[in-house]
């Protein structure tokens, strides 16, 4: 249950005074539902108005405050703006400029009569002028005119001035909450109250101290849920499995496993002899051979008699890994089968049967693998293949699937800077494939203008002749799945007419799973030469005959994003290129960007990089898949609070008596003001 004390927070906003249907609508889209929302929705700057008792050129370019008194009505047609000239108390003049509503200015600024007035005053000519003033008030509540006042993130429908109104209502019913933070740590650091923070940060979004504070809150909220989930996991007996090595060692690999695989490989088996189930992240940068350790792992639970299941995001990715795992199992007395969506009939029937009287051994899929209705007779591990598809939430849904919760390893293949894997993955235990397989290649990167078009294609056109494939991915258009579909539809259709339509496929987003997989397959089996796509084939499509990647509009991608499709070729044994086409016209970032990719394979440096230009939430695709990213902290904050917040989570649970002690209670506070609440019910079903 939510602690009472944050009911008044969590109301809607429809509950705030002026606010309706029309209001909540703007609100929504900046997801601003409940009035904690409004409370942690923070200025992003703000605007000093500087009183003056008189008018001076010196002060062009900024936001004055001044009372001035209406002397002439100045039009010089009925389409022209309209002038109001105004003059402070020694005369100095100043043109109030309002454009549309003349009617307007005159009821606002009367002839003869004195007006506090605020705006930006601006030089225009050798006259002084303030366009549509802010604010226009009687003299003498002038002192009501804010000198430095928070400027908000707005949505179409909302201005500044209303914002600010609903943020003052919000801080009324802010409760005083009790303090979870160390007390030598809050004396160290000089930092306010919870609620004094967030009252001085809407006042004065300057407020380094206010800021740092609240941002330091939602962090440790973060670090003390893993903490729980970590220790919940601990606590749940697992089953420790008596993995004897007669599935791996019949195993035939085409070469043999680099070291960095056989520490990982090692490390998990150490895991999974423990009766405390196995939290493993497993990071491998593309081709670093992550699905040789994932079938290891699955080997060790069939070896003790149990089952496995293999968990990945899509279709096409769900298929490609049974397709691999089967024929690396190929002669095995193991029984593998897939799952996903589509499956239906007797085949799902089959399946299913075959999961619950424990004759199936491996299961892979898409998470239809984890449904209600999917019961197993043993599942003892899971593998989550691009575990930043999957959030905190669906582990821990995942974890309580079985009567002892399953050993888990969760594998990515985007590199994530150290700090993002204590905020996001917490809970888990680190290992790394930094060795690349015997016979890999790098990829040469090269970065082109697009107005070099041509002769890309004409360069296609040769590679196509020595029977190569291709991928070209199309630029985002406008964060709109219709835009870039319908840009990836032109491409492919000038393509199909250079080469024949029957050479060159198409793939998007918004396509249904089985068209997905049918160009898919026709790309695998050769039948294609070129897959036009959006960045639907970011993750794990394996093609090894395809060594030539081109990518419109470069410079509209992430780093991380280019990194992922850049490792799509470079899968077989032959030197694969990558051309990243760029806008002529660049900004620092994405020139500074490209770079980068042009001179460096390891995609470890191009996270960190990443976090640094673009911050954690597009990284990691957590935007997108409804985990919950942070909405106080910059990346730049998470980077220098998580270790210290991480530590101080530690302390509270292990030497402090943890949710049950006095600081305790006030940081179970903190975990449902921040929605981080999921972690509280596993002390209970712990």
């Amino acid at each position: 249950m939510r602690p009472e004390i944050l009911n008044p927070l969590f109301a809607e906003v429809e509950a705030l005074k002026g606010v309706g249907k029309g209001l909540a609508k703007p609100l929504g889209r900046l997801r601003l539902e409940m009035i904690v929302d409004l409370l942690f929705h923070l200025p992003s700057g703000w605007i000093d108005r500087k009183r003056v008792e008189r008018l001076d050129m010196a002060d062009a370019g900024g936001v004055v405050t001044a009372v001035v008194t209406p002397i002439d009505y100045r039009q010089a047609g009925p389409r022209s703006p309209m002038k109001v000239q105004a003059q402070d108390g020694e005369g100095n003049v100043l043109s109030l400029v309002y454009f549309n509503n003349p009617g307007w200015a005159k009821k606002l600024l009367p002839l003869g009569e004195a007006r506090a007035i605020s705006g930006r005053m601006e030089l225009y000519g050798q006259e002084l002028q303030i366009v549509h003033p802010d604010i226009v008030v009687p003299p003498e509540e002038i002192g009501e005119i804010p000198e430095r006042e928070p400027v908000y993130p707005l949505s179409e429908g909302l201005t500044n001035k209303r914002l600010n109104q609903l943020a003052e209502q919000a801080l009324e019913r802010a409760p005083q909450l009790p303090e979870w933070v160390e007390p030598g740590l809050k004396a160290r650091e000089d930092w306010p109250d919870w609620r004094d923070a967030i009252g001085r940060i809407h006042a004065n979004p300057a407020d380094d101290k206010a800021r740092t504070r609240l941002a330091y809150d939602e962090i440790f909220a973060n670090q003390l849920a893993l903490s729980l989930v970590r220790e919940s996991s601990r606590s749940r007996k697992g089953r420790a499995l008596k993995a004897d090595g007669r599935l791996r060692d019949m195993l035939k690999l085409p070469y043999e496993p680099t070291g960095a695989q056989k520490r990982t490989i090692g490390e998990i088996e150490g895991d999974v002899r423990q009766d405390v189930p196995m939290l493993r992240l497993l990071q491998g940068d593309v081709g670093s051979g992550k699905t040789l350790v994932a079938v290891e792992a699955l080997l060790m639970a069939v070896e003790a008699g149990m089952q496995g299941a293999f968990l990945a995001p899509t279709e096409i990715l769900a298929r490609q890994h049974y397709d691999t795992v089967s024929q690396m199992l190929s002669g095995l007395p193991v029984t593998v089968a897939i799952l996903t969506g589509r499956d239906k009939g007797k085949i799902r029937e089959s399946t299913l049967m075959g999961l619950a009287d424990g004759s199936i051994d491996i299961l892979i899929g898409t998470h239809a693998i984890f449904q209600e209705a999917v019961a197993y007779k043993n599942l003892a591990l899971a593998v989550v293949d691009e575990q930043h598809r999957f959030g905190v939430a669906q582990r821990m849904a995942l974890a309580q699937k079985a009567e002892r919760p399953p050993h888990l390893l969760v594998m990515t293949a985007t590199p994530i800077p150290r700090t993002l894997t204590l905020t996001h993955y917490g809970e888990m235990d680190v290992s790394q494939l930094d060795e690349m397989p015997p016979g890999r290649q790098p990829i040469e990167t090269r970065v082109l203008s697009a107005s070099r078009l041509e002769e890309v294609v004409e360069g296609l056109g040769r590679h196509l002749a020595r029977n190569g494939q291709a991928y070209w991915v199309c630029p985002l258009v406008e964060e709109s799945e219709v835009m870039d579909q319908a840009a990836a539809e032109d491409r492919a259709k000038t393509l199909q007419a250079r080469f024949g339509a029957d050479r060159v496929g198409l793939v998007h987003g918004r396509m249904k799973g089985p068209e997905k997989d049918a160009v898919m397959e026709r790309l695998q089996r050769g039948e294609i030469a070129v897959l036009v796509a959006t960045t639907v084939i970011e993750v794990g499509v394996d093609v090894p005959n395809a060594t030539l990647m081109i990518v419109e509009g470069a410079d509209r991608f992430g780093l991380a994003q280019l990194h992922q499709l850049r490792g799509r070729v470079g899968r077989g044994d032959q030197q694969s290129v990558c051309l990243l086409l760029r806008a002529d016209a660049l900004s620092e970032t994405a020139r500074s960007r490209l770079a980068l990719l042009r001179e460096t394979n390891d995609g470890f440096r191009i996270a960190e990089e990443d976090l640094r230009l673009r911050g954690a939430g597009e990284l990691l695709g957590t935007r997108q898949s409804g985990d919950v990213g942070f909405r106080l902290a910059t990346p730049e904050q998470v980077a220098a609070l998580a270790p210290m917040a991480n530590d101080d989570a530690r302390l509270l649970l292990e030497n402090e008596g943890g949710l049950a002690s006095k600081r305790g209670e006030a940081a179970r506070i903190a975990l449902y003001l921040f929605k981080r609440d999921m972690a509280v019910p596993l002390l209970r079903s712990g």
